[in-house]
């Protein structure tokens, strides 16, 4: 096979190659905007869950006197899929230098990382693929909660799509700022069970939250990725389409030489 049919063949695997990573790469667009419509709308439910606990803790400032004891379980929210560069190797890098009584490890890729870091791992899931996934992974996120006792303190790792940093955010206790107020509350329930019912959906709503938020900076990193994959494939293949179209002269010439010595020899 001549040079230049065989740089064609590379040129048509390139391209290939090309027109499955642009695909990926429309796919992590229209999930960063969607995501991102999502995520705003989640955070302004979770800023008023927490507007709402703050005015019942200021009523009421002896409901958290529960002790939490023991080192904290870390919910590490990581990918289910690659192209993201170190997104996962990040989460798990954050807590070296941290106390932990373990983790419950959310993505497939994530988990892949584990057996080099020295974690106790309490517990392992599926991430979220897209936004859909979602309430699903959070339904077997709560089932995993009977590996941690109730007085323990729950943080959750993951990307901040704002910042581009790894955060810990604790979500169990509830942390903010007491405030005593003499304003009286009317509840239809015992505070008591109204609290409990409030962190319920504190819990579900700020869960929600985080994984849209870390959903968002994976994609975003992806779309980053298979840009620059894609830009570079576009390059490649503009040499080699020069390489090839040099090739081809050269083979024309010696074809044509070919032709002129065989004239000559008649």
């Amino acid at each position: 096979m001549s040079q230049s049919r065989e740089l064609q063949l590379h040129i048509a695997q390139l391209e290939e190659i090309r027109s499955i990573l642009n695909a990926m790469k429309n796919l992590a667009f229209m999930a960063v905007s969607k995501l991102t419509r999502l995520q705003r709308l989640q955070s302004q439910v979770v800023a008023h869950i927490e507007d709402n606990a703050a005015d019942f803790i200021a009523a009421y400032p002896d409901i958290l006197q529960q002790e939490y004891q023991g080192l904290p379980v870390y919910i590490v929210v990581g990918s289910e899929r690659g192209f993201c560069g170190d997104f996962n190797e990040c989460l798990l890098n954050s807590l070296a230098a941290q106390p932990c009584h373990g983790i419950i490890a959310i993505g497939s890729r994530l988990i892949g990382h584990l057996e080099s870091y020295p974690y106790n791992v309490m517990a392992t899931l599926s991430g979220a693929n897209v936004e859909e996934e979602v309430p699903s992974l959070l339904e077997k996120l709560f089932a995993q909660f009977n590996v941690v006792t109730h007085d323990q303190t729950l943080i959750a790792v993951y990307h901040d799509q704002a910042t581009n940093q790894v955060k810990h955010r604790q979500i169990l206790p509830i942390s903010m700022p007491v405030v005593i107020s003499n304003n009286s509350l009317s509840l239809n329930l015992p505070a008591e069970l109204f609290f409990s019912e409030l962190l319920e959906q504190y819990l579900l709503a700020v869960l929600h939250e985080i994984i849209y938020l870390s959903l968002l900076t994976e994609n975003r990193l992806r779309l980053q990725h298979l840009d620059g994959a894609v830009n570079h494939l576009d390059e490649q293949t503009k040499k080699l389409h020069r390489k090839s179209q040099i090739y081809r002269q050269e083979e024309i010439t010696e074809e044509i030489e070919v032709i002129l010595l065989n004239i000559e020899m008649q």
